[in-house]
Order: structure tokens, then sequence, then C-alpha cells
């Protein structure tokens, strides 16, 4: 009995510790954990799908451990900080995509980089921070749930970089920024009927956006997703494989570092 009280004891004492330790360092335990539970998760499957390739763990492992860091540096940022630079920031996603549109380095026949010499990177990665802070910024002093003006201000806010960021051309980073920016819309209340009416919108100009302002190749990746055969051996090589490694492992798999489509 005494030993049990003693462990118990520890345990809360642990637990104590740890939630002392979360609130100095500005993190919420439950995200914490489940970031950090998503993130071993994935190792241990990347082990199993890479084989002997374990250079490619470590690099993981390294880009993993430098998230981590960067995550528990920004959360010693005060909340007020960071939306003092939301703007600046916002502008500057937005000056640099325009940089790119008219000098950027052109890659895989698409111009969304910017070369500095020692480095390139895509300018649009900002957009994907900077889009959602600056809706915030622009919500914060407002009445919530937002009104249909403020509704109108913020789409505008989001429509203008996924524009540029659509055009270089990058569909796919231009539906996270938006994703991002109607998130903070949705978190803000958004009414339903703003959501249902927004919906039906989006559902009435698909034929539209299908027609006019897709490319060729990026019509080509729908298609082939509805029918990967339809190119088996080049974009629907991937969704081929999957399907093969899921009907042969069948619900639990063939085992930890078994997978035969992993391997080729």
């Amino acid at each position: 009995m005494m030993y049990g009280e003693l462990g118990a004891s520890r345990t809360r004492r642990t637990v104590t510790a740890t939630a002392r330790l979360l609130r100095a360092l500005h993190l919420d335990g439950m995200l914490l954990s489940g970031l950090v539970a998503v993130s071993c998760f994935g190792m241990f499957i990347l082990y199993s799908a890479a084989g002997d390739n374990t250079v490619l763990w470590l690099n993981q492992l390294a880009r993993l451990g430098i998230g981590f860091a960067v995550m528990i540096a920004l959360a010693q940022v005060p909340d007020h900080f960071l939306r003092m630079l939301a703007p600046a920031g916002y502008a500057l996603g937005l000056l640099l995509l325009a940089v790119v549109a008219v000098a950027g380095d052109v890659g895989k026949g698409a111009q969304r980089w910017l070369d500095l010499g020692f480095m390139r990177f895509q300018p649009s990665e900002i957009l994907k921070l900077g889009v959602p802070m600056m809706c915030a910024w622009y919500l914060h002093q407002r009445p919530l749930p937002p009104s249909l003006r403020d509704v109108a201000i913020v789409l505008v806010t989001v429509l203008v970089p996924v524009v540029l960021i659509a055009e270089q051309p990058d569909l796919g980073t231009a539906l996270l920024v938006a994703a991002a920016g109607l998130i903070v819309l949705v978190m803000g209340g958004l009414p339903w009927t703003y959501l249902l009416g927004g919906a039906a919108v989006l559902g009435a100009t698909v034929p539209l956006v299908w027609r006019f302002l897709l490319h060729d190749y990026q019509r080509q990746r729908v298609l082939t997703l509805l029918d990967p055969q339809s190119d088996a051996l080049g974009a629907g090589y991937h969704i081929i494989q999957s399907q093969i490694a899921i009907g042969s492992g069948g619900v639990f798999g063939k085992g930890w570092t078994n997978g035969s489509q992993a391997q080729l």
C-alpha cells in the first residue's frame, strides 16, 4: 500500500512539473502531445518504408528536430508582437510574389522561385503564415461573427495572393493559402448561411475553372486521379502502387519493414 502511494505521489509530482514546464515555455500540452505522437508514428512508418536508406530517415529526423526547435522559439514570442508583424509580413509576401512574377527563377516549367545566389526559395511559403495572420489581425478588433463587409475584405485579402500563386503556376500552394485564410473566417464564427452560399458559388464555378483557368497538366492530374490506368507508368504510377500495397497488405499489412511496394 505504501509503495503504491509513493508511486502515485511521484506521478503527481512529475505531471505537475511537466505542466509547469509547458506553461513556462508557453506550449499547449494537448497540441504538443498530438504533434509528438504523429511525428513518432511518421518516423516509425518512414523507417519501414525506407528499407536500407537510413540517410533518408536521419535527414527527416533532423528536419523534425529543427521544426520543433523553431516551434518552441516562436512560442516565446508575445502574441501582440506577432500581431504587430502580421501586416508587414503579408505586405512583404505580396511584394516578393510580384517580384517572382516579373523576374522569378524558372524551374520545371514554373516561375515560383527567387534566386538570391546562395539560396533559392519560394515566397509563396511566406503567405502560408502571412495570410491567416493578416486575416486574424483584421478581425481582431472587430465584432464577431464578422459582418458581410468584413467577410468581403478578408476574402479579398486571401484572393490577391492566391491568384498570384496560382499564376506561377502552383495550384497546390494556392489552395493551401486559400484554406488557411478561410479557416480564420470559420473560426471567427462565420454564419452557416455564408458557408453554404460560398460552397454553392464554388460548385457553380467549377466548370469555368476547369475550362478557362486550369493548365493542361492540372487537368491531366485530375483525370489521372479518376483513372490512373490511363497513364499507368507515368502520372498514375504512384496511385496504382498504393492500390497494390493496400490490396496485398490487407487490413493489418505485411508487417514492419516487409512492405513490398515500398522497396521497389
